[in-house]
Parts: structure tokens; C-alpha cells; sequence
């Protein structure tokens, strides 16, 4: 596994963000991510000279100058954004928050609060990084995150494999909204490497220096 590109002309495919999952026209199921780790790789990766195309869910950052932007809202979108873009990248790095689940059947109209209690039916998304790992080329990187609240390095692991990913990288949910985080990474056939807390910037640049040297 290895770039064809060298160091300065990779092509990066990055998601940020979460997303909203209507229930009806104004209302949304979602979560905290505010998209500041999927905004700070993509600034690193373009002031190392790459090329970005950052797919995002609805943020308030500034959206980074040079990058190509693709705004999307639901899961659904951002899973086709990334398909139509996939083919034409070097590594995928998915740090979007994608929901794992979406509302059956959305009201096309506002719902009127009644005294009765509310079902809402929620059916899963289909799985992004699932559908890279099994889709990727011998050339292609895959990186996912793995949001973990315990066992955090066996679950990523396990995610790891079972979405044929080449680098995962897990943290807690205290990273959500947070300008710092903590975060440990794992890639294929290497130990476990934790980084002390830092800026979410400065972490950016750390994994964007991993795929620029990715083990062959």
C-alpha cells in the first residue's frame, strides 16, 4: 500500500461535520460535532500543498480557502458526495460525525405538539466508510475515527477490520465541541500510538505528515 503521488500532490477526500436527519421542515435529529477536526486536517493538508475536497455537514467555521467544498446535510448526501468523489482520491479521512440512524418516514409538513406522546421510527444509514473499505484501490487510504466512552482501543480495532480500513484513529467523546483532544492511531501491522493532548490543529498536522510517509 503505497501513494503514487509524491509528498506535495496527494489528493485528499475529507468529511466534517455532523448531520441533520429530518423529522419534519424545521425539525432535525443531529448531534455536537462542531466540524472542527475535519476543517483542521484540511487546512493542514492544504498548507502542506495537497489538494482538498471536504465534503461537510452543516458548521459555522470558515470554510478553508483553495479547498474544493461540497455542503451537504444528511447522511444520505454526504454518502453520495463522497461516491461521486471517491475515484479520484489518494485517502479518504472521515471525520464526519455521520448519523448511524434516520427518520423511517419524515412529515413533509411541520408536526402540531399535541398532549399525546410522539413515536418516531428511525431506520439505519447506510455505512460510508464500510462502502470505501470495500470499494477502495491497492493505492487508496481509507482513515476512520472511532468515537469510543470505553474499551475505546478494542472497538476501534474491531471497526478497523471490519470496515477494511488502513488507519483508525479513536478519542472520547470529551474531543465534541473541544478546541483540544487526545486521540490514540492505529494503521495496519503497527502498534498503537497515543499523542499527548494537544490543539486540534496541531493534531491535524500530525496525521497529515502520517499519510504523507504512509508505511508501504
Amino acid at each position: 500500500m503505497h501513494f503514487q503521488k509524491r509528498p506535495g500532490s496527494l489528493r485528499f477526500l475529507i468529511t466534517a461535520g455532523g448531520t441533520r436527519e429530518h423529522i419534519d421542515p424545521v425539525r432535525f435529529i443531529s448531534n455536537a460535532s462542531s466540524g472542527r477536526t475535519g476543517f483542521a486536517i484540511a487546512r493542514a493538508a492544504l498548507k502542506a500543498g495537497h489538494k482538498v475536497t471536504l465534503v461537510t455537514g452543516p458548521a459555522t467555521h470558515r470554510l478553508p480557502n483553495k479547498a474544493r467544498v461540497v455542503k451537504v446535510e444528511t447522511a444520505a448526501e454526504m454518502f453520495e458526495a463522497v461516491k461521486k468523489h471517491f475515484n479520484k482520491c489518494d485517502c479518504l479521512i472521515m471525520a464526519a460525525a455521520v448519523a448511524d440512524y434516520t427518520v423511517a418516514k419524515p412529515s413533509r409538513t411541520k408536526i402540531k405538539k399535541t398532549n399525546k406522546s410522539l413515536t418516531i421510527e428511525l431506520k439505519p444509514t447506510s455505512d460510508i466508510l464500510k462502502w470505501a473499505g470495500r470499494h477502495k484501490t491497492r493505492c487508496q487510504v481509507v482513515v476512520g475515527f472511532a468515537l469510543e466512552d470505553k474499551a475505546m482501543r478494542a472497538r476501534a480495532e474491531k471497526k478497523m477490520k471490519d470496515k477494511n480500513l488502513d488507519m483508525v484513529i479513536a478519542n472520547s467523546p470529551a474531543a465534541i465541541g473541544s478546541a483540544n483532544s487526545t486521540v490514540q492511531i492505529k494503521t495496519l501491522n503497527h502498534k498503537w500510538v497515543k499523542l499527548p493532548q494537544a490543539t486540534k490543529d496541531t493534531l491535524a498536522r500530525h496525521i497529515i505528515r502520517l499519510m504523507q510517509t504512509f508505511p508501504v
